[in-house]
């Protein structure tokens, strides 16, 4: 008998606070440093950080679709769980799952059909994506990478939650899943 895993929703809230605390702890150190000396090594380490968090953003999404697959026994584990929320009038959290599919599929791919639904809805997501026009989120930030959506500690959470969210309503219509 081999070892069961824990519910990959109670690990993902984990891995995320986990990463965003030590992320965190790296960045206030960092930062410090930076006071005293401009060095290059340190800029990338800021960069790292912010790569990092989108690294993770991505990571957990795409993991999370095998996981829909595997526990609905469907080949596309987004629609299945998006029907599921229909199904179940959680209207609401399917707008902010497609949101953040969307911004996970940006992120993975660049400017296309995902990055054109979400310019054209930029003033009303719960996070930032860099329009057509912008060159930069934040000009001068040292620590700013090369995305087309703001990966912050807040996404990363967002990210987070909506998998806890998403699966807490299939498990409403699917006991079996984890």
């Amino acid at each position: 008998m081999g070892i069961t895993m824990h519910s990959f929703t109670e690990l993902v809230d984990k891995c995320t606070t986990f990463t965003l605390e030590t992320l965190g702890e790296t960045n206030k150190r960092t930062i410090e440093a930076l006071q005293m000396s401009g060095a290059t090594s340190l800029v990338k380490t800021l960069q790292m950080i912010k790569l990092q968090k989108a690294i993770l953003a991505v990571g957990m999404f795409s993991i999370f679709e095998a996981n829909l697959q595997d526990g609905l026994g469907c080949t596309n584990g987004f629609m299945a769980a998006k029907k599921i929320l229909d199904d179940e009038g959680e209207l609401d959290m399917k707008e902010r799952f497609e949101e953040l599919y969307l911004a996970i599929n940006v992120l993975k791919h660049g400017r296309g059909r995902s990055y054109n639904v979400l310019a054209s809805k930029a003033e009303a997501l719960p996070f930032r994506i860099k329009l057509p026009d912008e060159s930069f989120f934040f000009e001068g930030d040292v620590s700013e990478v090369s995305t087309l959506v703001e990966v912050d500690d807040a996404f990363v959470q967002q990210c987070s939650t909506v998998i806890y969210d998403v699966s807490r309503v299939i498990r409403r219509v699917h006991t079996e899943f984890a």
